[in-house]
Order: structure tokens, then sequence, then C-alpha cells
């Protein structure tokens, strides 16, 4: 008799998905980013070995990314925004990912998503409800989907989470801390926890972990735009104080001046204090340290 088909599902998380590639393209050794066709391949993997059977017979059916975004307006004024949201709509479909976007809202100030959590939620119980699937698959640490993962038991089919714990130190002295909620780990069929096998694996050859990057130069600029000095440290900190054309970067042990022509990819006059910008830095004409090629980051750190 022929073994059944495992047939998964994959539901992103965007933002946190973002976050964790970050962190691994900005602060963590590896130096890349997250890739999708390898987090997908690493996925299969894990699934016939958690469900002891042939990765062949484990196949990704349904992948789905959720995520608020700038409206196309906001996206237009910011450079190459548009661009990157487009390159990477073309890596998502070319991984057979269904996109999902809402537009960011503001609220005291502040950009934030408002509704994806509940769309996914809802588009998760549905498509496995109709669907069936074998295994869903979670990219997320948030607890509130502790209820999602009840409702999907009750369906027959097991959950596994994949996520990452890991913390570090901005430029600023500021510990920036990502958890996974506790209940959402003792809630699914199959918690994974990412960065005990990055981690783990750092001393030996594993081609499913190596996978799970980005192969090649990193991407941490626009395409043709050229620093001063390219070979320079992308720092990452916040927007310290802002003036008429020039601001204040929060780095020790002084702030850094930067001037408006620095900005890449947007305007000066839309940036906010406390906004976080990565940058490099060089020397002005009387040798004194400055921020250079300031971009800003769009994503919310998680803490």
């Amino acid at each position: 008799m022929q073994q059944k088909m495992t047939r998964i599902a994959v539901f992103y998380d965007g933002n946190y998905f973002l976050h964790v590639s970050n962190y691994y393209n900005y602060d963590h050794p590896k130096k890349r980013r997250l890739s999708i066709t390898g987090l997908h391949d690493f996925i299969r993997h894990q699934v016939a070995l958690q469900e002891n059977t042939d990765v062949r017979l484990c196949q990704i059916v349904d992948a789905h990314y959720f995520r608020g975004r700038l409206s196309a307006h906001e996206a237009s004024q910011r450079g190459y925004t548009l661009y990157w949201d487009r390159v990477f709509d073309d890596v998502l479909m070319s991984a057979g990912v269904t996109t999902h976007y809402l537009p960011l809202r503001v609220f005291n100030g502040r950009r934030e998503e408002k509704g994806i959590d509940v769309w996914l939620a809802l588009e998760v119980f549905e498509q496995t409800f109709y669907k069936r699937f074998d295994v869903l698959v979670l990219i997320t640490s948030d607890g509130d989907y502790v209820p999602l993962v009840r409702k999907v038991n009750t369906l027959g089919t097991r959950v596994m989470v994949i996520s990452w714990d890991f913390e570090y130190t901005t430029d600023t002295g500021k510990q920036m801390i990502t958890r996974t909620s506790q209940d959402l780990i003792e809630a699914v069929t199959y918690p994974i926890a990412m960065h005990d096998i990055i981690d783990g694996a750092s001393g030996r050859r594993d081609p499913l972990v190596d996978g799970l990057f980005v192969q090649g130069e990193s991407k941490t600029s626009a395409p043709e735009k050229k620093s001063a000095t390219p070979a320079a440290e992308v720092k990452v900190s916040t927007v310290h104080s802002l003036k008429n054309g020039y601001g204040f970067i929060s780095f020790p042990p002084n702030n850094l001046f930067f001037h408006y022509t620095s900005i890449l990819d947007g305007d000066f006059n839309e940036l906010q204090v406390g906004d976080e910008v990565e940058f490099t830095i060089g020397l002005n004409d009387e040798g004194q340290q400055v921020a250079q090629t300031v971009r800003l980051l769009w994503w919310d750190e998680e803490e």
C-alpha cells in the first residue's frame, strides 16, 4: 500500500518574519537574510522528521504571507521602497506564496498594523477547514494565536510553529529581546526553535541550515545608490533630534550629526524623532564623525 501524502500549509506573520530576517542580516554573524525557498525546504524535512515519513511525501500545498505595508502614495515618496516591495513580491510569487496586505494606519504618530492578525487567523481556519491540511506551519511567536491553534486541532490538523528567540544590544546600548510565547509553544504539536538549530549548526556543515539564508551579497541599500564609504559598517539607531535641514542620531558617546542630503530613499521632512534608521559613519571636512547614507527602517522592532 502506498504511503499517504502529508499536505503542508505555511502561514507567515510577515512583520515577524521581516523582523527575524533583519536580525540575521544586521546583527547576527550570518549577515544574510532568510530565504523563502530555503525555509520551505527546511520545513518539508522537519515535517518528514516529526511525522516519521519520506520527505518526498511531504509537500507544501499552500502558503500565505500577511503584512501591513505603506500605501502606494507613501511608498512612491520613499525612493526605492516600491521597488523593494516589488522585488520581495517576486520572491514570494516564485515560491508559490499568496500575499495578503493591508495599509499601515497612523495611531498617535506611529504607523501600525491593524487587522492583519485577525485576517491571518480567519484565513488559517477557513483554509484548514476546507482543505484539511495534515500539518499547519505558523511562522510567528505571538501567543495571541493560541486559540487559533486549539481550533485547528479540532479539525485533526497538527500544528508546527517556526520561531526564533534572540537578543542583542544596539549601538546606543539598548537591549532588544525577541521571545516566543510559552503558551504558544505548549499549544502546538511541533514547536521548532530555529535559533537552536541555526546556532547549533554553526560549527558544522548542514546544507539545510545553509539553505535558510540568501546566498551572495546581502542587500542593505537601494540599487545604484553608492555610499561615500562602501566598505563602512552599517549601524542602526534612532533619530535623536531634528532641526531645519539637519538632525542628530543617537550614538554614544556623542550624537551624530546628519544633513538632509544624506537621506536615502525618502524625504528628510518626513522623519520623526524616535524613527529607527540605518547609517554609516564618515568624516566631515573638519575631521569630525557624522552619519552618512541615512535610511529609514520601516519595520517595528519586537521586544
